[in-house]
């Protein structure tokens, strides 16, 4: 089968490597949407990388010993794997397993784990089904392009009542805003990147606002009748971001944060938290017993097509990666089999 790599700073190209095999309840996918999230810090950084992506929709094309599924289902892969066993797993999170390091022995040979490929292994009780009604691209979206965050929101209990404030409109943060209208509820995004603050107004962002401005906690509160918004979501990653969405938040409300950061917040306890009573909340993916209800945004919802900023054959990955380092998309998705 043919899969992308990251070959060197800025380099990609497609390879060709053995195809995965199906082996007890881990099935094999034929990928036919794979959308790009931030595998593009890598191709910036040049390290060299063969497995890439985590996110993929496609077509069961060969089974062992799975009594969930067929030949010929579609399915979306969720990301990332668990060991199906454990209390996170049973319940839905298992997103959050910690004991899933001994799945590496179901790849054979190494291959099945990258999404940017033309076929995937997977367990089968982490494909769901796909409604007939919904295109590859449109499911394919029901990871990272709108799951974190549908998953924080269901956390926040986000609704009609609601002003969000959304930092980050990439492409986690655009399908925020998507998830934001979907749910009635108001939405103030934070983004400089033209592209972005242009698309992010196309999908209905109440204002979107510079984060470069010094009184940008007051131009929120300006908005907000001088209380601040009721929760904030922040798909960035970065400090300041975080730190706004704690500064713009009302007392009494909520702070989810799905921008993956690694880097130190300064978080004062007595201001922040106890006088101000906020909730302050991690959020990675969403329950798996969710997935009806994520692919009832996707079925309707008028806005995915602009979410999706480009559809690409993967054998155009270096011109993918160009675009998706560049910022100026939103969703970019592959077709490994274009």
């Amino acid at each position: 089968m043919k899969k992308a790599v990251i070959t060197g700073e800025r380099r990609a190209e497609v390879v060709d490597v053995p195809e995965p095999q199906p082996i007890e309840n881990w099935v094999v996918v034929k990928v036919h949407a794979a959308p790009m999230c931030a595998e593009y810090k890598q191709f910036v950084s040049g390290k060299p990388t063969d497995i890439l992506g985590h996110e993929a929709a496609g077509e069961v094309v060969a089974v062992d010993r799975s009594n969930r599924l067929k030949v010929g289902d579609r399915v979306v892969a969720m990301p990332l794997y668990g060991c199906g066993e454990c209390a996170l797993c049973l319940s839905g999170d298992y997103i959050h397993c910690e004991n899933n390091a001994h799945l590496t022995q179901f790849f054979q040979g190494g291959e099945g784990r990258a999404t940017y490929a033309q076929y995937l292994l997977k367990q089968d009780w982490l494909l769901p089904k796909i409604p007939d009604d919904v295109s590859y691209e449109h499911a394919s979206l029901a990871c990272c392009g709108l799951g974190p965050s549908f998953g924080a929101m269901q956390t926040m209990g986000v609704d009609a009542f609601t002003t969000i404030l959304i930092t980050g409109a990439g492409p986690v943060g655009l399908g925020a805003v998507v998830n934001a209208q979907f749910r009635g509820a108001r939405a103030i995004v934070v983004e400089s990147i033209p592209y972005r603050v242009e698309r992010a107004k196309q999908l209905g962002a109440a204002a979107v606002l510079d984060p470069r401005d010094e009184d940008i906690v007051e131009q929120i509160r300006a908005l907000t009748g001088g209380r601040g918004v009721d929760a904030a979501l922040d798909c960035s990653g970065n400090v300041q971001a975080e730190r706004l969405c704690i500064d713009a938040t009302r007392r009494k409300g909520k702070v989810s944060f799905i921008g993956e950061c690694y880097n130190d917040l300064a978080i004062r306890i007595s201001p922040d938290m106890i006088r101000k009573g906020l909730t302050l909340i991690g959020s990675w993916h969403y329950n798996l017993n969710d997935f009806p209800k994520i692919m009832q945004v996707i079925q309707r919802s008028s806005l995915l097509d602009l979410l999706i900023s480009h559809v690409m054959p993967m054998r155009d990955i270096q011109e993918a990666f160009q675009c998706s380092s560049s910022h100026d998309s939103a969703k970019i998705i592959l077709q490994p089999w274009a």
